[in-house]
């Protein structure tokens, strides 16, 4: 970023006496405001955004952008300044915000991407903030199969588009048409279900684009069957995962031919503890804030069971959680 921009973003954090004090950054929401007056959305300084997230951890964002509706979000990323950084989250299910918060604009998407509607052809248009659950609903109530599997999946249909989400045998690149978002520069842009580019848990398409909605195929189903199958994944998810508790998705990645939980079980890692932080006993690949948890404490138990791992199995797990933001004094 340019030093003499007066977006910059320098943080706010020493007390008097150089310590660590408020995790505050720089108000700059004036600025942007006048900037750009035709801004419609919320603009919000210094929003915390451990409330937002799961696992309730982590610093505030420089700014919360919540546009109104795609031509909001466009005109925001059109006339931002571009060394300017950007970040999205979702509904914060699969996400540890750091303890230090999040420099420049954090944009969430919010009721201006939330419809559902079905469309000719057993296909269904959501957009990027329906909850991948709602969506799973929707489709059982039109007697749509095919889509159930969405109920298996604790986040939104833009990170479910970012991560090529997937649960119990199926995953968003079987069921998707297209998606649509808008770029670092303010252009729509569309993709085709090959042109998103996927693969286990990722996509292709640039880290810079914002995905605002997304159109499903489904197939024709019966509705009470579709609610049996919906109910089954409620159960197993009960059953196994600690859906209860302060916690993320799934930790780490399935390495090829493997799975996480059991490499993690194996390395002695069940219930290990970080501070507030623990490895669930439920399900070894899921962490849990106790209560009193840092962004920190998560990171740093997360980081010490892929130690552990490599120690004993020589596999390295990766992150399927994403890691935002600053560290604490950074």
């Amino acid at each position: 970023m340019d030093p003499g921009s007066p977006l910059r973003g320098v943080r706010d954090d020493v007390g008097a006496g150089g310590a660590f004090s408020a995790m505050t950054f720089p108000d700059i929401v004036p600025e942007l405001k006048s900037r750009l007056p035709d801004l419609r959305g919320r603009l919000i300084a210094n929003q915390s955004l451990a409330e937002l997230t799961w696992f309730r951890v982590g610093g505030p964002a420089q700014v919360l952008f919540m546009p109104e509706d795609e031509a909001d979000l466009a005109h925001l990323l059109a006339n931002l300044p571009p060394e300017f950084p950007v970040t999205v989250i979702g509904l914060g299910s699969n996400l540890i915000v750091r303890d230090g918060g999040v420099e420049g604009v954090v944009i969430r998407l919010g009721r201006g991407f939330s419809e559902i509607t079905v469309e000719a052809g057993h296909r269904l248009r959501a957009g990027a903030a329906v909850p991948d659950v709602r969506l799973a609903r929707a489709a059982q109530e039109a007697g749509l199969a095919g889509l159930a599997f969405y109920r298996g999946i604790p986040g939104a249909i833009g990170g479910a588009l970012r991560m090529n989400g997937g649960a119990y045998g199926r995953e968003t690149r079987d069921a998707l048409v297209e998606a649509r978002g808008v770029d670092r520069a303010g252009s729509i842009r569309s993709y085709t279900n090959p042109e998103m580019g996927f693969s286990y848990r990722h996509c292709a398409v640039p880290e810079d684009v914002v995905f605002t909605s997304a159109l499903f195929q489904g197939t024709p189903g019966d509705a009470g069957e579709i609610a049996a199958e919906m109910d089954r994944i409620t159960e197993s998810r009960e059953a196994t995962q600690p859906v209860k508790s302060r916690t993320g998705g799934s930790t780490f990645k399935n390495p090829p031919g493997q799975k996480a939980w059991q490499l993690i079980d194996a390395a002695g890692c069940r219930g290990l503890t970080v501070g507030g932080a623990q490895v669930s006993e439920l399900h070894c690949n899921f962490l849990i804030n106790l209560g009193g948890a840092t962004a920190a404490d998560i990171e740093t138990l997360g980081e010490t069971v892929r130690a552990r791992v490599q120690e004993t199995s020589g596999v390295t797990l990766e992150w399927e959680i994403k890691r935002i933001g600053l560290a604490k004094g950074a």
